[in-house]
């Protein structure tokens, strides 16, 4: 009984180690903010007259923001122009 919870134990550990070594970086690491592109009510935080994720009354609100893969922002085409990564 004392060796298979030892056993258990190292086990446990290694999956452990290996599982966050598998674990890639954090998704935020990769996205940036881009204004201008949220659909009504998609935004992913704060701007102008509401204080965050969901409750833009109108889409493509330059005050809002929607994160997306970085490097991708600027050359996302809207009805009312391209995304920014800074508000308008």
């Amino acid at each position: 009984m004392k060796n298979s919870i030892i056993t258990l134990a190292i086990a446990g550990s290694i999956a452990s180690a290996l599982a966050s070594v598998a674990v890639p970086a954090s998704a935020a690491d990769t996205k940036e903010k881009c204004y201008g592109v949220a659909l009504k009510g998609q935004n992913d935080c704060a701007a102008g007259k509401h204080d965050c994720a969901g409750k833009s009354t109108m889409s493509y609100d330059k005050m809002s923001f929607k994160l997306v893969p970085t490097g991708t922002c600027t050359s996302m085409k809207t009805p009312k122009g391209n995304g920014s990564l800074t508000p308008a």
